[in-house]
């Protein structure tokens, strides 16, 4: 058991030197040797860890995906929050707001790296509809939503967002991207059985991420 934990120990050192080094110097600036001199291991020890680079950056999205996707399952778990700002907290902490979160989000979309893209896109669609279907079944069993499918109405929105809302799938103009959010909202409002207007703070908060969709 020590030697597992030992082994842990360094190969989460080496992404903590990656993860710096990729902000620092961006993913295509920073070379295995500069991981090599940071972290003060032999090249060896790096490549029992990991065979390349890229795989560094695949364990990197692992651990990002692993954070954000707990912080919106407790963030959906806290009954003291009121539900429609719960919705609105669990799709903010899906944003990979900091630096190195910004560098990896840079990297997989990079078209060499599509396969990477469809690894985070894949997490998401799996992993965030059950998360949202437990407030939604709340919302139901106090009144606020009818629908007898909470689960596919939550994977057709996060299925949605994921693909229309992200700017390698789609183009849009900033005219275009405030109609498709005013569009999204009076649908889903309609999918969830929820009355007219309950949802515009979803809206709000999806103007205020791009800056054009104001009331």
């Amino acid at each position: 058991m020590r030697v597992v934990k030992e082994a842990e120990e360094r190969r989460n050192e080496i992404l903590d030197a990656a993860d710096y080094l990729f902000v620092q110097k961006g993913f295509d600036g920073t070379t295995t040797k500069d991981i090599l001199e940071r972290v003060g291991i032999a090249r060896g020890t790096l490549y029992y860890h990991f065979k390349s680079k890229e795989a560094i950056m695949d364990a990197l999205i692992e651990r990002y995906s692993d954070r954000i996707i707990g912080a919106a399952q407790e963030i959906a778990a806290d009954k003291s929050i009121p539900i429609i700002e719960r919705i609105i907290r669990v799709v903010m902490a899906l944003d990979i707001g900091d630096e190195g979160g910004k560098v990896i989000m840079e990297h997989i979309h990079k078209p060499q790296n599509a396969l990477m893209h469809q690894k985070i896109q894949k997490v998401i669609i799996n992993s965030v509809p059950p998360i949202l279907t437990e407030i939604i079944q709340e919302g139901i069993e106090q009144g606020m939503f009818s629908t007898p499918f909470p689960f596919e109405c939550m994977e057709m929105v996060v299925a949605y967002t994921n693909t229309i809302f992200d700017e390698d799938m789609v183009e849009m103009t900033n005219e275009e991207i405030a109609s498709r959010i005013q569009a999204f909202v009076f649908n889903v409002e309609r999918l969830l059985g929820a009355e007219e207007g309950s949802l515009m703070p979803v809206m709000r908060m999806f103007g205020s991420k791009d800056g054009d969709s104001k009331e």
